[in-house]
């Protein structure tokens, strides 16, 4: 069993800054890749930004390049996604998303995170 632990979300003014952070842990023997998505009111999750265990390549949502930067620790099975200037229209619900091979098994399996809400408003 994996577990993802999700924490920095909150209520910022336009332009202000936030760290999200995404600790996974359990039964974990190798992870692909983890990730950050939002869903805003009434709209489709998307992706936000992700980042390869392996090569440490990244990507980004067109709306948030240059505003933020997503990071990983790999000691610590955990990623953080730095978001500044940031604006009304980032304000969602960010889920984790990690994909990983649980100890025992061999197939790739999505594990999400319980969320946590970003609210940009003055």
């Amino acid at each position: 069993q994996v577990h993802l632990v999700e924490s920095g979300g909150g209520l910022v003014q336009p332009g202000g800054s936030l760290r999200l952070s995404c600790a996974a842990s359990g039964s974990i023997s190798i992870i692909h890749s983890m990730g950050w998505y939002r869903q805003g009111l009434g709209k489709q999750r998307e992706l936000v930004a992700s980042i390869s265990r392996s090569s440490g390549t990244t990507s980004y949502v067109d709306s948030v390049k240059g505003r933020c930067t997503i990071s990983r620790d790999d000691a610590k099975n955990t990623i953080y996604l730095q978001m500044n200037s940031l604006k009304p229209e980032d304000t969602a619900t960010y889920f984790c998303n990690v994909i990983l091979i649980i100890m025992g098994d061999s197939r790739y399996q999505e594990v999400w995170g319980q969320g946590t809400l970003v609210s940009v408003s003055s």
